[in-house]
């Protein structure tokens, strides 16, 4: 019987009667900490919830063994208490350092400024003590006073347009930054408000990079260097996804840690993977070309190896290179890599023969820092493309975001497999707990510790006070046609335009590329009488206020859709899903990494296309129950999912709500919940 059988039982029931346990996890007793946590729970005017004290068991059970544990936390359960009250207990009774990472710069600031802080201060008085807690970003997300100073000289020609004058709207910016630089007390770029484009951002900041670190005139009075320096001494340090992604495929960043608690953890091998990824183009050979002549070292030999370069790539297409370099390609990349590391020694030299100390104000310094930055990224990933075949997915790319483009102007390699880095950089001999509300894919966590390298962990899923088959239905339309290559099908949007008409709007459209969501906008805002917004109009926050505020409005996107919108209520009662999002067959990554599963002799497809798809799939089904008092419906428009072999494993994945293909029930239900909505004003 199909999990999309009205009739039958609901995806998480059909799970928990088929699926083996991955290991027991320890049963939720009453210890210091779940009493701590109750406390908290009291002092914040909660309520206490079974999953949320069995997850902070388990994140107990974790520290003190220091053992690895997957904890699935479904919407509603208090996942963020479960993690802090256990940290924070841990930091005190075990005087250990512990790193609490989430996904996101917003994620890591509301667990900073809001949650954690609440947590301190209501155990402080049972605890008897308040552990010193810090915030940890990458360098960028600070003001550089030496920059601001005239350190780092003017800036590279690319980096301003010639129109970049003082009332251009990136003038202006870069005025306003000079003017907040003599008031802000952190530096932080998130207490700008409102907040500066990239491009200002780095007329007034460095990278790791970049920054001249302890070498610097300024370095006592430098924003990133106190924080720093406060975290190095921190029992609690918050940081974000990013920051793990180089301390797994770079360098130390954090320091000896006890423990490491990964918050949203279904996205970290995504950012380690990113983390990891670079890239070969002329422009970066070019950057680095000047920055070496402006410390006085000649580019002859770089411009050279870039010239060999560009007639390398000459007419190659994109596509994944299977085999290694080309002979033409890998002897450019051989000359350029031999033209940086002379470089970087000539660099070093004039800075050597120098003698003498940087001063405020004085640029020679941070102009050779800058150009060894430069010069390095270019030997970095040289030496990559030419390392050990297999160990890197290599491919050539069109010019970023011109993805109809068939000329090759980029070199990419991404790491074929993260598991390792994370499992030997980020968890080795450290407590780990990785918590998320999508972990159980299919029904078990085997997919998800695989990809994050954890063997034999304590698995549990914390559940959701939220009774999914009661509140929402699933829907999908098997009658349709399997989707095909061209986008969204008109069958497909006569469903989407009937479903919109049902629901009065309210409705909340994912879509698997933004070719098939700006279609389904333009047909919308013809066929319905309903104001239909899409993803690329206008800034997301901005368009998840207004979606929020008309409880008729549509709001359609893609890509950052799936994940992280929270709107309760009835303005989102319906969410619609145009395809199973598996990624596209010629996406590089997903390609290789699909090839070396079965090359083990592993079903590639469910292990890495399926699993893509089925953690997207459980995402954004995530957006439509909220709160305990909202009801919906989840329509997907892919008829493979009632009627394809791996349909079980990825409705398994999606929150337990309540499966039908009748089109009609969905139809009436929609109604009846557009009239109750419309009775109570909403």
């Amino acid at each position: 019987m199909s999990a999309t059988d009205p009739s039958a039982q609901s995806a998480a029931e059909a799970s928990a009667a088929t699926a083996e346990p991955d290991r027991s996890a320890p049963v939720a007793t009453v210890t210091e900490v779940t009493r701590l946590l109750g406390t908290a729970v009291a002092a914040l005017g909660g309520v206490e919830r079974d999953g949320q004290t069995a997850m902070a068991a388990a994140v107990e059970h974790s520290l003190d063994n220091r053992s690895h544990a997957l904890v699935q936390a479904g919407t509603g359960t208090g996942k963020s208490l479960a993690y802090l009250v256990p940290a924070v207990t841990h930091a005190v009774r075990a005087k250990k350092r512990i790193v609490i990472s989430t996904a996101t710069l917003a994620l890591q600031r509301q667990v900073f400024t809001k949650d954690l802080p609440l947590v301190l201060d209501a155990l402080e008085p049972e605890l008897g003590e308040r552990p010193d807690v810090a915030l940890f970003k990458g360098r960028s997300n600070y003001l550089c006073v030496h920059k601001m100073a005239g350190g780092y000289g003017e800036p590279d020609e690319d980096m301003l347009p010639v129109s970049a004058g003082p009332t251009s709207d990136l003038g202006k910016e870069v005025a306003r930054l000079h003017e907040w630089a003599d008031v802000t007390e952190t530096g932080d770029r998130d207490d700008l408000v409102p907040g500066v484009s990239h491009r200002a951002w780095s007329q007034v900041s460095v990278s790791g990079r970049e920054c001249l670190e302890s070498k610097c005139p300024m370095h006592d009075q430098c924003f990133s260097q106190s924080v720093r320096e406060h975290a190095a001494t921190s029992k609690i340090v918050v940081t974000n996804h990013a920051v793990l992604g180089v301390q797994a495929a770079s360098h130390d960043m954090l320091g000896e840690h006890h423990a490491l608690i990964v918050d949203e953890a279904h996205e970290l091998v995504g950012r380690i993977t990113s983390a990891a990824t670079h890239e070969l183009t002329l422009q970066r050979v070019d950057r680095a070309g000047r920055a070496a002549r402006r410390c006085g070292v000649a580019s002859d030999d770089l411009d050279r190896a870039a010239r060999a370069l560009d007639g390398a790539l000459g007419d190659c297409e994109p596509g994944r290179l299977r085999l290694g370099l080309p002979d033409e390609l890998a002897e450019a990349v051989d000359l350029l890599r031999a033209a940086a590391r002379a470089g970087m020694t000539a660099v070093q030299k004039t800075t050597k023969d120098s003698g003498e100390a940087p001063r405020a104000g004085d640029s020679a310094s941070a102009t050779a820092k800058m150009a060894t930055a430069a010069l390095t990224e270019v030997f970095d990933v040289c030496e990559e493309l030419l390392g050990e075949h297999g160990r890197y997915v290599v491919w050539l790319a069109p010019p970023e975001g011109d993805y109809e483009s068939r000329q090759a102007v980029r070199i990419v390699a991404a790491p074929l497999d993260v598991a390792g880095l994370i499992r030997e950089k980020l968890i080795a001999d450290k407590a780990s707990v990785f918590t998320s509300a999508t972990l159980a894919l299919g029904g078990n966590f085997d997919a998800m510790a695989r990809h994050l390298g954890v063997d034999d962990p304590i698995s549990m899923d914390a559940g959701s006070p939220f009774d999914y088959g009661r509140q929402g239905m699933l829907y999908v339309a098997s009658h349709l046609p399997k989707p095909g290559m061209g986008g969204i099908s008109d069958e497909a949007l006569d469903e989407l335009a009937a479903l919109i008409e049902a629901a009065g709007g309210r409705t909340l459209g994912l879509f698997s590329s933004h070719r098939a969501g700006q279609a389904a906008a333009e047909a919308m805002r013809e066929r319905l009488d309903v104001p239909v917004m899409y993803q690329l109009d206008d800034q997301l926050p901005t368009l998840v206020e207004r979606f929020r505020e008309d409880p008729r409005a549509c709001l359609f996107g893609s890509t950052s859709l799936w994940q992280g919108i929270d709107v309760p209520g009835p303005t989102a009662s319906l969410v619609v899903i145009d395809r199973i999002p598996f990624p596209r067959p010629d996406e590089p990554i997903s390609q290789a990494r699909t090839e070396a599963v079965a090359r083990r002799g592993g079903n590639g497809f469910m292990a890495v296309a399926a699993t893509h798809a089925a953690l997207l799939l459980a995402q954004g089904a995530g957006r439509l129950i909220r709160s305990s008092g909202d009801r919906g419906v989840v329509a997907v428009l892919d008829s493979r999912l009632a009627s394809a072999r791996y349909g079980g494993f990825l409705a398994r994945s999606m929150p337990a709500l309540w499966g039908t293909t009748d089109r009609g029930t969905v139809l009436e239900a929609l109604r009846r919940l557009d009239a109750a909505a419309r009775d109570r004003g909403e």
